[in-house]
C-alpha cells in the first residue's frame, strides 16, 4: 500500500482567528494566509496542517453544514519542560484563549494542560515530567 498520512484538516469559523492562534504556537503559515479560503502550514517531519474556511468549504459543497457542538479534533504539542507547559498555558490565556484544562500532572508521568481553539479543538500541551 503507498498510502501515508500527510495532513491534518481543519474546517475553521474565521480564518484569522484560528491561523493567529497556531501561530503562537509556532506553526509557520505564508504571509496573507488570514484572509484566505484555504491555507496550510508543514511541520517538522513532513506533516502539514491544513485549514479551510466554512464558506471555502461550503463553495466545493453546497450541502455541506458545520457539526454543531463542542470540537471532536485535539492536537498534542510537546513542549521542552514542563515549566515551558505552563508559561505557554498562561500566555495564550491571558490573550483570550479558552481553558479547558490548567496545567496538571498527569499519573502518566507529564505536565498537562489543554486550551481550546477558536473553533473549540483541543489543544493539549504537555511534557515529561522529571523522573527522580
Amino acid at each position: 500500500m503507498s498510502a501515508r498520512f500527510d495532513a491534518v484538516g481543519l474546517v475553521v469559523s474565521d480564518m484569522g482567528a484560528s491561523v493567529a492562534f497556531y501561530r503562537r504556537l509556532g506553526f509557520a503559515f505564508p504571509e496573507g494566509a488570514e484572509e484566505q479560503g484555504h491555507t496550510e502550514a508543514e511541520l517538522p517531519g513532513g506533516i502539514r496542517l491544513l485549514m479551510d474556511t466554512e464558506d471555502a468549504v461550503r463553495s466545493f459543497h453546497a450541502e455541506w453544514e458545520p457539526p454543531s457542538g463542542g470540537g471532536r479534533t485535539s492536537f498534542a504539542l510537546r513542549c521542552d519542560s514542563p515549566a515551558e507547559v505552563d508559561s505557554l498555558y498562561e500566555e495564550l490565556v491571558a490573550s483570550g484563549c479558552r481553558s479547558e484544562l490548567k496545567p496538571w500532572d498527569a499519573v502518566w508521568g507529564q505536565r498537562y494542560a489543554t486550551v481550546l481553539d477558536p473553533d473549540g479543538n483541543g489543544v493539549d500541551l504537555f511534557a515529561p515530567l522529571a523522573t527522580a
